[in-house]
């Protein structure tokens, strides 16, 4: 067991309209210093398919404009814990992040966790503190195989309908 603190900051504009949280940094995010960083984790697959776009594994500075152009923001619900490896089932002590930090200067219009471990971090230590509640969606780990890459994209398309639907909205 490790303690950890997270090593950077939350990822978003004053234009982003999602907010998308995982539990902590894996060491291979911290090691690069963004999220979703082990090659194997389908965040940076699924995320780019929903929009017609070709996986951005590895490429940090394309996550980034893709993340600004689409109106994600990205963080994590603990600012610290302890944990072995990149196991969210051996988190203990955990310290949440301030979600206000974020909900008070973007217009954040719904909030995503990716994973059972974050959701449930969220509800017990976040969601008291901001008042905001938030969907879970499956983890787009590589241990949580028993869900595809095609379910993966089905269940957050919810994603690109909260970011776009400000733009949905005025052209009606």
């Amino acid at each position: 067991m490790t303690h950890v603190t997270h090593t950077f900051g939350p990822w978003f504009d004053e234009q982003s309209r999602v907010l998308v949280l995982g539990t902590m940094p894996s060491p291979k995010s911290r090691e690069d210093g963004f999220y979703y960083a082990h090659r194997q984790n389908r965040f940076w697959k699924v995320l780019p398919a929903l929009y017609g776009l070709p996986s951005l594994v590895g490429d940090i500075e394309a996550q980034k404009r893709f993340l600004t152009e689409h109106h994600i923001a990205l963080w994590d619900v603990l600012e610290s814990c302890d944990i072995q490896g990149a196991s969210d089932a051996s988190i203990r002590n955990p310290v949440p992040n301030d979600m206000n930090f974020i909900l008070t200067r973007a217009p954040i219009q719904g909030i995503f966790t990716t994973g059972t471990k974050a959701g449930a971090l969220y509800r017990r230590y976040c969601l008291p503190a901001c008042g905001r509640e938030a969907v879970t969606l499956p983890s787009t780990s590589p241990a949580n195989c028993a869900v595809s890459l095609e379910q993966l994209c089905e269940r957050y398309a919810v994603i690109r309908q909260m970011a776009e639907k400000e733009k949905i909205e005025k052209g009606k």
